[in-house]
């Protein structure tokens, strides 16, 4: 099993890591993807990855709600990064009017060139969309248009059955599924069962959207075992 997202160099885990991703282990995670955030966290975050002993794939990208006043010198961060190689995907990108619009515009933009690199470096993408999914379709559309090749993880998937049929439109995408599954108001478990199962990658998120029975403790891998039996 691998967690296809899992946030597990947060600073939750700062003082028991190794443990962590033994419990992760114990319980059937073979592999596990750290997606980026922003410049603040991307050492920290290669250091458990290099200290996983090989469990673990890292992806570069800069985070819609990292998107501030800095956002240029954040995205050459991006740039200078994915000239080393060695990347799994690029993300965690996307949009996210949840919080704010002040910085919309420049979200889009950010983006946008992401989406540009990915398909440039014949990288997947990591996509987080939070209320603004129809921002998101309108960048993609114009890619589309532009006949850029896409493909990746629609992380934390939120929408309906006619969302998940529009992703599809645009290439090669999996819905991520994870602890969201398991919340009453979500109206997600629904919606999965009519999603193909080969079109659905499990995640985590750790250590947040914990699954109900966990809510309490914070999330973990192993506890993936309760939405992939949902």
């Amino acid at each position: 099993m691998i967690d296809t997202h899992s946030h597990l160099y947060d600073e939750a885990f700062r003082n028991d890591f190794p443990q962590a991703l033994e419990r992760a282990v114990a319980a059937g995670v073979e592999h596990l993807i750290f997606p980026g955030i922003d410049s603040s966290v991307h050492e920290r975050m290669m250091e458990c990855a290099a200290a996983s002993g090989g469990r673990v794939s890292v992806a570069v990208g800069l985070h819609p709600t990292s998107v501030d006043d800095n956002w240029k010198r954040e995205l050459d961060f991006v740039e200078a990064r994915l000239a080393e190689g060695g990347w799994a995907a690029i993300g965690e990108i996307g949009l996210d009017r949840h919080w704010s619009d002040k910085y919309i515009r420049e979200q889009v933009e950010v983006f946008r060139q992401q989406m540009l690199w990915a398909a440039e470096a014949h990288l997947p993408v990591i996509i987080h969309v939070r209320d603004a999914h129809d921002t998101v379709f309108g960048v993609l559309d114009g890619l589309a248009e532009a006949g850029v090749p896409m493909r990746g993880v629609f992380h934390a998937f939120s929408g309906s059955i006619e969302t998940y049929r529009r992703i599809r439109t645009y290439g090669d995408f999996r819905i991520g599924i994870g602890g969201v599954v398991t919340y009453k108001n979500a109206g997600i478990a629904a919606t999965v069962r009519d999603i193909p199962l080969e079109q659905i990658v499990l995640e985590t998120d750790s250590p947040w959207l914990t699954p109900v029975p966990h809510r309490e403790r914070g999330t973990n891998p192993p506890i993936s075992g309760w939405w992939r039996r949902k």
